[in-house]
């Protein structure tokens, strides 16, 4: 019993986590994992099952979530419950098809193509500025319109800005540049950009590019002086866009004081509390709501997650909260496991921009943010945020194809059935440019040099012993005094051991006997 106790407490303390004497080091350290789930977990396509089941899961959840929340609003505007839900779903259907055509698009290729990509956004929204060509909505000329459909071109710019500048950090911090270089190119078009949104003027989008640029300069591991000053401008730059505008400088006043107009700038989010309140835990039951009957306006659209509170109660909510916390592990994990500098960077900055999407989003809903119009991506009716987030996601798929374990599995013949059944082509092994190469051996060798002092050091202050040893090896050998008349032992004679009862002679006797052999 008291052996189990000393194990058990070892346990608690950690001690019995160093392999026992007797066991083979390479089975102890490849140990594998203990459950089903781990091994899953561990598999080379684990991170591209992930993304496509979490967006096939939010994409139908999206869809409907429309339909249920945009047929009283589509009646009143066209006469027919289903106008809404139609170019929502022909959206998706787009965003569908740039997401299969994101999944195939060799990473060279994509990388060669950001300049140019985000110079014609930068056209596309000098163009939407124009009167006769852009079309205001809303307060705001952001719009193209063509045939009864609208497309954002600030959501295009947002993802050619995401893609060049991960492709810009990327290779400047393989070259090694300086702070100035990565930054002149990167910060001066991050600003061209937003003042181009300003002038729309569109505050949720100005907080998103504002996302994804504090995204790039953070996973870039610049300094943090650059992040701060980035954020702080940022901060600054959507506080004076929100109190600008009249309507902005209400909705922030009715946020701050929501009793102040609660039938004027505060009714909208007034009304969605009073949704999910009603929702309960498990919800009026979809298609029940009250809120969407000309209570709640953009119910279909801004405010969708408060009819998914009503209808799917606390429950729903939650799930829906849970399908995106998953989707925020699946990036950070392709972002982790990825061995492409850019890769990792745009993964992870896309990760970052959708969940500071989805924060935002659900906090103006639940009266903890201002009201600043931001879509819950992949969930609220509006056509270019579902084309474009699914496309961007599909970039996330291409890149976790291209993980090390994905491309060495896909290429040794181990069939995957989701590859299989889209026709993918095989990915690109990631190749280490000569700078790279050499950068990483010189890394490797300053890493094992700056080592191996340290471990000589924790080696002698673990151990008492050693030190005390060292000791004794260092110290200089007495010379035997001349009294000593002492014969020296022979080889053949035994050794006197020592008698019971003090009968052997013991050290301390045998040095008395020598310091009285040499004061006499």
């Amino acid at each position: 019993m008291s052996a189990i106790l000393t194990r058990l407490r070892l346990r608690r303390s950690g001690a019995d986590t160093e392999p026992p004497a007797g066991a083979d080091p390479a089975a102890t350290e490849t140990r594998g994992p203990r459950t089903r789930f781990g091994a899953w977990l561990g598999r080379p396509m684990t991170s591209f099952h992930l993304i496509i089941a979490v967006v096939a899961l939010l994409t139908t959840l999206g869809l409907t979530m429309v339909l249920s929340a945009s047929g009283v609003y589509s009646y009143d505007q066209d006469g027919s419950p289903w106008s809404v839900f139609a170019k929502q779903v022909l959206w998706t259907v787009i965003g569908l098809f740039g997401f299969y055509v994101a999944m195939r698009v060799p990473v060279q290729l994509m990388r060669n193509l950001a300049f140019s990509g985000f110079a014609l956004t930068i056209v596309l929204l000098v163009l939407v500025l124009i009167p006769g060509i852009g079309t205001e909505a809303n307060g705001s000329r952001g719009w193209f319109v063509v045939a009864g459909f609208s497309m954002q071109p600030s959501e295009l710019a947002k993802i050619a800005f995401a893609i060049w500048g991960a492709h810009l950090l990327a290779a400047r911090r393989m070259e090694r540049a300086s702070l100035r270089e990565m930054l002149i190119p990167l910060v001066p078009a991050a600003f061209i950009a937003l003042a181009l949104i300003v002038a729309q003027p569109d505050l949720g989008q100005t907080v998103s590019m504002g996302i994804i640029l504090l995204g790039l300069l953070w996973y870039a591991g610049l300094p943090l002086r650059v992040f701060v000053s980035s954020l702080f401008m940022v901060v600054v730059s959507a506080a004076v866009l929100a109190m600008v505008e009249g309507y902005r400088s209400a909705r922030v006043q009715s946020w701050l004081n929501p009793a102040a107009d609660a039938q004027g700038s505060g009714y909208q989010a007034r009304q969605a509390r009073f949704a999910l309140a009603n929702g309960g835990v498990f919800g009026d039951g979809l298609g029940q709501g009250a809120a969407k009957w000309n209570y709640l306006p953009n119910a279909h659209n801004d405010f969708i997650f408060a009819i998914i509170g009503e209808e799917l109660g606390f429950i729903g909510a939650a799930g829906l909260l849970c399908l995106f916390g998953l989707f925020a592990y699946t990036g950070m994990r392709i972002a982790r496991r990825s061995a492409d500098p850019f890769l990792r960077l745009l993964t992870a900055t896309t990760t970052l921009w959708i969940m500071g999407q989805v924060f935002i989003n659900v906090g103006y809903v639940v009266g903890l943010l201002p009201v600043t119009g931001l879509q819950l991506p992949l969930i609220s009716a509006g056509g270019t945020s579902t084309a474009t987030t699914l496309l961007i996601i599909g970039i996330m798929a291409n890149a976790a194809r291209h993980e090390p374990e994905a491309v060495a599995a896909l290429r040794a013949g181990q069939g995957d059935r989701v590859n299989k059944l889209l026709r993918l082509p095989l990915p690109a092994p990631y190749v280490p440019t000569r700078t790279e190469a050499v950068r990483d051996r010189l890394r490797t060798r300053d890493a094992k040099k700056r080592a191996e002092p340290k471990k000589r050091s924790r080696t002698a202050a673990a151990s008492p012993t050693a030190q005390k040893q060292a000791k004794k090896q260092t110290k200089p050998a007495r010379r035997q005094p001349s009294g000593d008349r002492r014969k020296p032992q022979t080889a053949g004679k035994p050794v006197r051991a020592s008698r019971h009862h003090g009968g052997g002679r013991t050290d301390a006797s045998r040095r008395r006997t020598l310091e009285g052999q040499r004061y006499g």
